[in-house]
């Protein structure tokens, strides 16, 4: 029988203090850190994954680490479920092939995933526990608005663009891709619902998706795809909640530039419609084939005075169309010129050949202009 060991007031006093403290003291979650050996495989499985691209030496990177630990501690206890919600963080010092890879420029950034795809927009926010907890807790919301009666539908805001599944069940194969797809694109489009007796009228064929366009003139259109197959009906979605023709503002521009592909802009007078008009119906007739390798973004040319002088030109000279290719700006002869067939497509192969950067530095090449004649570039940094 082992003796009984008495503890003096003092030692017991700290031994309750460290029990009281054992039991109250909250557990940290471990933030989980990305390597190339790891990263796809916690990110496919991640519902929502936010990444904190951080560098050792930089000031704020180290200031927002203990921010980042105690924001994640506070989703940890609102979603448990370890594939529910990830922090995680990538050292791109470390890991510099990670960071290229998702086009990393400045410490720290915060890149938010879905299932392994990596959204657009990054954080922007406020670097603090609250304001990184409530971020998440938006994207973990229904980004979908259930239709109760039919009649909604004509009370919809027509200046968006709207997608409506019709669904005989919510828990059905069908929905599930049409919610995952919600929840990338939900930013872009306003995403709607009806179910059973509510959406019957409009399932004669079964399950299906229509996209209403902004305005009450133009068609709805019709999703024929497979409704299970996610990547199909991705694509489809985004080609009708992106346009293909972006306006470019000062609050998105640095958000479009991260997306690392050079600019094709047309700057034009915010009232002069039928300019963008025609450069939209041109992108779209001679440049779809291009879509990936270069944003086709439009902007207003009274609030872009100045990078317009750095090509030289004034509102007065609009519409202009330019390529920013983030080394340089390549102006576009004149603009009636768009609707020369091929005319804007050769333009943009000038610039992936590398003959627009060769010319700015060396004069047009040789065979391009014939004696006595102007080039049709005119190119200014």
């Amino acid at each position: 029988m082992h003796p009984a060991v008495f503890l003096s007031l003092p030692d017991l006093r700290c031994s309750l203090l460290l029990l009281v403290t054992w039991v109250f003291t909250p557990v940290t979650t471990e933030i989980t850190s990305l390597d190339t050996e790891n990263i796809d495989e916690i990110l496919n499985n991640a519902d929502v994954a936010l990444v904190n691209f951080y560098a050792d030496w930089c000031r704020f990177s180290q200031m927002l680490h203990p921010i980042f630990e105690e924001a994640s501690d506070v989703i940890k206890e609102e979603f448990p479920n370890e594939n529910q919600v990830v922090f995680a963080r990538v050292d791109c010092d470390q890991h510099s092939d990670i960071a290229q890879r998702y086009r990393i420029s400045k410490y720290p950034t915060l890149k938010l995933f879905r299932n392994g795809m990596m959204m657009k927009r990054e954080y922007r926010g406020q670097r603090s526990v609250k304001a990184l907890a409530d971020y998440i807790r938006q994207q973990k919301s229904d980004p979908i608005q259930e239709i109760r009666d039919l009649a909604e539908i004509t009370t919809l805001d027509r200046s968006k663009r709207n997608i409506i599944g019709y669904f005989e069940q919510k828990d059905s194969d069908n929905y599930r891709v049409f919610e995952r797809v919600a929840n990338i694109l939900h930013d872009d489009c306003a995403f709607l619902s009806a179910f059973g007796d509510v959406s019957k009228p409009e399932r004669y064929s079964g399950d299906n998706i229509i996209y209403k366009p902004p305005g009450h003139s133009a068609p709805d259109m019709v999703y024929l795809g497979a409704m299970t197959n996610f990547d199909v009906t991705y694509n489809w979605i985004q080609d009708k909640c992106v346009p293909l023709v972006r306006e470019i503002t000062f609050e998105n521009g640095e958000e479009l530039t991260e997306e690392g592909l050079p600019f094709l802009i047309l700057f034009h007078m915010k009232e002069d419609t039928e300019s963008l008009e025609i450069f939209q119906n041109e992108v779209a007739r001679q440049l779809i084939s291009e879509k990936g390798t270069i944003n086709f973004l439009h902007a207003d040319c009274d609030k872009f005075r100045h990078p317009l002088l750095h090509i030289q030109k004034t509102p007065a000279d609009c519409p202009v169309i330019a390529i920013d290719s983030f080394r340089h700006m390549y102006v576009f002869g004149d603009f009636k010129d768009v609707l020369i067939p091929g005319k804007l497509k050769q333009f943009v192969f000038d610039l992936h050949s590398g003959k627009l950067h060769r010319e700015f530095h060396h004069g047009p090449d040789p065979t391009d202009t014939a004696p006595g004649e102007v080039g049709l570039l005119f190119i200014f940094q």
